[in-house]
Order: C-alpha cells, then structure tokens, then sequence
C-alpha cells in the first residue's frame, strides 16, 4: 500500500499520488556526487602535491646552489682584477660612497675610473 502523505483525494473520487519531492532525491544525488569528488579530488591532491613539492624543493635547491657557485666564481673574477688607490680615493671621496662600493665598482669595471663614475652617477 502506499504512504498516506503521498496520496490525495480529489472531489471527484480520483486518487493522485505525489511524485517524492524532488529536494529529497535530488539531495541524495547531489550529496553523493559531490562526496565521491571530494574523495577523488583528495587521493588526486595526495599523489600530485607529495611529488610536485619534492620535485619543486629539488629545482630551488638546485637553483640556489648553481647562484650560489656562479657568484662565488664572480667574486674571485672581480679579486683579480688590479684598482689602483688614488682611483679608489677619487670615487669615493667624490661619490660619496663606502670604500667597499668604490673597489667594487672599479673592478667591475676593470680599473676603468670613468667607466665606474658614469654607472654611479646613473
């Protein structure tokens, strides 16, 4: 026999019998479509994100180390190169600048005294 709540009656003797309310089916489709997404997106974020993060950390390890030798080799290239005093004086007493930047940038400059004002006053 069917449920009471979903029967009626009419006037003229006619028995209707309601369709379920589409909120109650439609939640149980909705609820369990968008549970099995949640899984699914998980276990898929799980295998991805453990990966790509160890794969990320590897490329900026790496990264930083490759900067790190480069400016080591860069650094021994500029203690080569030969300043004079009196040019270091000039730079930085007319610059106005620390001692250290005014050998530093004469040496990336190769000793050329113009060369290093120009930048500075750039």
């Amino acid at each position: 026999m069917a449920d009471d709540d979903n029967i009626e009656v009419d006037g003229d003797n006619h028995v209707n019998q309601e369709e379920p309310k589409g909120k109650r089916a439609a939640k149980h489709d909705d609820v369990g479509t968008a549970d099995l997404e949640k899984v699914t997106d998980y276990v898929e974020e799980e295998e991805i994100s453990s990966q790509s993060i160890s794969d990320a950390m590897k490329v900026m390890s790496d990264r930083k180390a490759k900067e790190a030798h480069d400016r080591q080799i860069r650094e021994k290239e500029l203690a080569k190169v030969k300043i004079n005093k009196e040019d270091v004086d000039l730079i930085e007493n007319e610059m106005e600048i620390s001692r250290v930047l005014a050998e530093r940038k004469l040496r990336e400059h190769k000793g050329n005294v113009v060369d290093a004002l120009v930048e500075l006053t750039n």
